[in-house]
């Protein structure tokens, strides 16, 4: 708290000074400084002569009290004039019948007053703050002494911290920003520089150690509850964009203000801004695109550089989910890159610019650097380094645009750069959304393998109307999962809501898994083989140690894609099929595959999670359990399956924690080939309606992690790979011409 005493004083010899420069006694200069509707007046003779007392004693000053008629011509005046001349004074007192001097006394007091409640109100502020800030570093300190060990379980050392070192260096900026704010307000009042708490806080300074770096952490709510693993926040880039500096902040901002008002303007365009095609709702007029912005969303008003191509598409749907919700994802790195596990696959916020006001992110400003694929190792990466920023409009609609800020790397040459491109969200009644989906990059996709090709030109592997079948396809996922008056049915081997929730849990882990192996992406922590014996396919090796979502040992993963002459939609259905499973899957030994229990995850019968039992003909393997999700929208499929443990899954469906099953996920990944521009015709070549199929297997090879990779196991996964490749063609060829 400041010191009102002192200022008060201070008040008092600035008084006295005023009085003296304009030749008053010195009496008058030592009257007391009243407030409200008092004046101090002294006038009464001094005694002379024999009426004088031999012992006289001061004499009380006598105070003159304004009328309430004075005091409301001075309150109106005050407001116009709170600091009037000579003239003024003696006009005014004129008019109240006052002294210049009783008027000077009274806006001195008044002002005296009006700067006391400003203090007041400011020290409140400052106080509530920093016991906000005191509470947060408490929070952060406990947290930080309660970490362990990934290895041994003891107490972490700074270097091997299992805490999200990012998200405490993103909190300590944030908390320096703050304090320097509340440090700048308090010199301002007291009149010099307060020194700041955070200088003797050492233990809150952590360098970055050889742990995770992830964003921010998941929100508590509904969405946090299901979308609330590490994600792609959790895995370790390679080479981390540079943290912007104070002084290119304001420029992020005003290219993050002009990306919005571009992201509006596109959402709310016709023709011929947007043409319709016939395979995409709509693509984006580029010549009509420079005319309208030629700012270019603040990254600069020129066409792509010659070996970049620019792609540009515009969806529209509506999801089952309130705005609030939605928003929440996007703007949590670790949700938002749950929920689109299949396109991001890695996610990190470098810098928080601003949270938002109001307890909501109307406002909300950070920097992120994020990774994008498509299931297949053929299918270069896109990785982008840009802002994202989130904004409420009048109308009541929310709105969230990346930005690509490439002009803060200058020693980097792009192969890829976001345009303003992110969704708004409309709210409809009973908790829908309506979603309006934008996606503007430009990119350098010449490295792309040839059958791949069709499907990202056309703008399907990357494009808006993936992005927002994905999302609609999670929106109806998480609602499955909220559910609680669903019918056990047939299949009663989940016996309450909680088993539900816990296998729902499971799986999504268990397809987050074999999305960060599935695809080109080298920042996990796999490390690729150079030579496998094997062009067309790709094999990575891992060691898995204390890892209770893992077993112990090596791991190897193993992934190709080819090209069918199938609909996509055929070879999904006989993926997931358990009763056609024995005529692809090796490890089942030709055994009868048997569901034991069945969860729907949308309106689509494809989208669901099953149970499945393998009765084999060899006795050792008659109790084998396969953990299966199958899910799928207009864009693309998925199939991933796990075995998994009798008793562990005991416990999962009784509602127990899921995250301790060890679950090594393989699957499938379906992606049509190109535009679906077949009218029924044969099927000659890609792009005519086949399908493209990524096949991935993630084998322990050996239950000791310190054991030397041999040459043979990555022999054996590669044949087991391509003799359940061609089990494949085999099969769905064979069924499609019959």
């Amino acid at each position: 708290m400041f010191n009102t005493n002192a200022l008060y004083s201070q008040q008092q010899h600035q008084n006295m000074f005023d009085m003296s420069s304009h030749n008053k006694t010195s009496s008058e200069s030592d009257h007391e400084i009243k407030s409200g509707n008092e004046t101090n007046m002294d006038y009464a003779e001094a005694p002379s002569g024999e009426d004088q007392d031999p012992n006289p004693r001061p004499k009380k000053k006598g105070f003159h009290r304004h009328t309430q008629l004075q005091i409301q011509e001075m309150e109106a005046f005050f407001k116009q004039c709170p600091h009037p001349d000579d003239k003024q004074r003696k006009e005014l007192g004129r008019e109240l019948g006052l002294e210049p001097l009783q008027v000077k006394f009274w806006f001195q007091n008044k002002r005296t007053q009006i700067k006391a409640q400003h203090e007041r109100h400011e020290n409140s502020i400052l106080k509530s703050e920093n016991e906000k800030l005191r509470a947060e570093n408490i929070r952060y300190k406990e947290a930080l002494s309660n970490a362990t060990c990934p290895n041994c379980g003891g107490p972490a050392t700074l270097g091997e911290m299992s805490f999200d070192e990012q998200h405490l260096r993103i909190e300590n900026a944030r908390l320096r920003e703050e304090i320097e704010r509340i440090s700048g307000i308090a010199a301002k009042y007291i009149g010099k520089p307060v020194t700041s708490s955070h200088n003797n806080s050492h233990s809150l300074d952590l360098g970055v150690g050889g742990g995770n770096y992830g964003g921010t952490q998941s929100s508590t709510g509904m969405v946090g509850e299901l979308y609330g693993g590490s994600g792609g926040g959790g895995d370790l880039f390679r080479s981390l964009p540079p943290i912007p500096a104070d002084a290119d902040k304001p420029m992020i901002v005003e290219v993050a203000v002009a990306a919005m008002e571009e992201l509006t303007r596109l959402a709310q365009a016709t023709h011929p801004m947007w043409v319709p095609t016939n395979h995409l709702s709509e693509t984006l007029n580029e010549d009509e695109y420079l005319r309208t912005f030629p700012r270019g969303g603040g990254i600069g008003s020129k066409r792509p550089l010659g070996y970049l191509s620019s792609e540009a598409s515009r969806e529209s749907a509506v999801v089952i989910m309130n705005h609030t919700n939605l928003v929440e994802i996007l703007m949590d790195v670790n949700q938002w890159s749950t929920v689109f596990c299949g396109i991001v696959s890695r996610a990190l916020t470098l810098e928080i610019l601003s949270t938002g006001v109001a307890g909501n992110y109307n406002g909300a400003l950070q920097v992120m650097t994020a990774e994008f694929q498509v299931p297949s190792p053929l299918v270069p990466t896109r990785e982008n380094y840009f802002v994202r920023y989130c904004k409420q409009h009048r109308d009541g609609t929310w709105a969230v645009v990346d930005v690509s800020l490439d002009n803060l790397r200058p020693s980097t040459i792009s192969r890829s750069r976001r345009r303003p491109s992110g969704c708004v969200i409309q709210e409809l009644p009973n908790g829908y959304s309506k979603v309006t989906w934008i996606e503007h990059v430009e990119v350098d996709d010449r490295a792309v393998h040839t059958i791949y090709r069709p499907l990202v030109n056309s703008g399907l592997a990357f494009g808006a109307k993936r992005w927002l079948a994905t999302l609609d396809r999670q929106c109806e996922r998480l609602a499955s999962s909220m559910a609680s008056n669903i019918p056990a049915g047939d299949l009663c081997v989940i016996t309450s809501p909680e088993g539900r929730k816990s296998m729902l849990k499971l799986a999504e882990r268990m397809v987050m898994s074999f999305c960060t192996g599935v695809g080109a992406s080298t920042a996990h922590a796999w490390t690729t083989l150079s030579a496998t014996g094997c062009d067309d396919v790709r094999v990575m090796t891992r060691k898995s140690m204390d890892d209770p979502g893992r077993p112990p040992g090596i791991v190897l993963s193993a992934a190709t894609s080819f090209w069918l002459p199938v609909p996509p939609k055929r070879v999904f259905d006989f993926l997931r099929d358990e009763n056609s499973r024995r005529e692809w899957d090796i490890l089942s030994n030709g055994g009868l595959v048997q569901e034991m229990a069945h969860i729907a995850n949308g309106r689509d019968p494809g989208n669901c999670v099953s149970l499945l039992r393998v009765n084999s003909a060899n006795s050792s393997q008659s109790n084998m359990l396969i953990l299966q999700e199958s899910c799928t929208d207009s864009t693309g499929s998925y199939v991933v399956y796990a075995p998994v443990d009798i008793v562990a899954m005991n416990v999962v469906l009784s509602g127990g924690d899921p995250d301790y099953v060890a679950l090594l996920p393989s699957g499938f990944a379906i992606l049509p080939d190109g535009p679906d521009q077949n009218n029924g015709g044969p099927m000659l070549d890609v792009g005519s309606g086949g399908s493209l199929l990524t096949v991935a297997f993630q084998i322990l090879v050996d239950s000791v992690p310190t054991a030397k990779l041999s040459l043979g196991s990555v022999a054996t996964v590669n044949s087991l790979i391509k003799c359940t490749v061609e089990r494949i063609k085999a099969a769905v060829i064979c069924d499609s011409t019959t």
